[in-house]
């Protein structure tokens, strides 16, 4: 309900920074840079899993510290909202290709389809909403280069202040996660971050870790999560983490778990 009663103008300087983008994917870049100074409480990104088809992109949300309590009103509330504002930029005749949620249907879950426009399907890995990637080069009617300047200054100066280092962590491991076939490297996540190279690397120390240790581990997960799935081949998961030689990563495999690939896959 809340979601629902949002429009462009609800959304500030952002939703105005947003108009005034070139075209549509510039301006969910912005959005999900920016969603900060909005109050947001819930962390964004815009990138796609392994699994995903080339012709969509995905817009993930996820909590710093899960509440499960809450957490449903705050995926109700930003995606019905971002739908909003989408229309408003795009047209009535927007709708998202199918919503993911990380929490069971809850009692209201026949109103997300309703509301959404879209297939909503829960128990997922992850809260995201995947789009068609043919609206990123829709122009924005409202596109003014001066305006943008203007507004993009004033967005910088609300932004928050530097997250403390463990919100940095959570941040680049679920970057990480978004990118794992890219194989991303340090240089690249610590530029979504807006930080240098030198910096990102000081608050991983400072959390008592490093980026290869990171990096490895959230390979490993996404790599046991992949051998549970039925039909799982080794190569493929490989590739879907980064590596390219199924050699290579069974060796890496084996290093982060003591096991081989093979052994994980047949006794899930």
């Amino acid at each position: 309900m809340i979601g629902e009663r949002q429009d462009v103008g609800n959304f500030g300087l952002l939703g105005l920074a947003m108009m005034t983008a070139s075209d549509f994917g510039e301006a969910i870049r912005l959005g999900v840079h920016y969603a900060p100074i909005t109050g947001a409480m819930l962390e964004l990104q815009l990138g796609n899993l392994p699994e995903d088809g080339p012709d969509e992109i995905a817009l993930t949300a996820w909590m710093r510290n899960r509440e499960p309590d809450i957490e449903p009103f705050l995926c109700e509330e930003l995606f019905s909202s971002c739908l909003k504002l989408c229309r408003g930029l795009l047209g009535p005749g927007f709708s998202p290709l199918r919503t993911e949620l990380a929490y069971p249907p809850p009692p209201n879950a026949d109103d997300y389809a309703r509301v959404l426009g879209c297939e909503v399907r829960f128990d997922a890995p992850a809260n995201r909403v995947l789009i068609a990637r043919h609206w990123l080069d829709t122009p924005m009617s409202a596109h003014n280069p001066v305006s943008a300047r203007h507004v993009l200054a004033l967005c910088r100066e609300q932004m928050p202040a530097e997250r403390s280092t463990s919100e940095i962590v959570a941040v680049v491991g679920n970057l990480l996660r978004l990118q794992l076939a890219d194989s991303p490297r340090l240089v690249d996540i610590a530029a979504e971050l807006h930080l240098a190279e030198r910096t990102l690397r000081r608050h991983l120390q400072g959390a008592g870790t490093s980026w290869q240790e990171l990096h490895d581990r959230v390979r490993r997960d996404v790599a046991e999560t992949m051998l549970g799935k039925p039909g799982a081949r080794v190569s493929e998961v490989g590739v879907a983490i980064g590596f390219q030689d199924a050699r290579e990563f069974r060796r890496a495999f084996k290093r982060w778990t003591g096991k081989a690939p093979s052994e994980v896959r047949e006794r899930r």
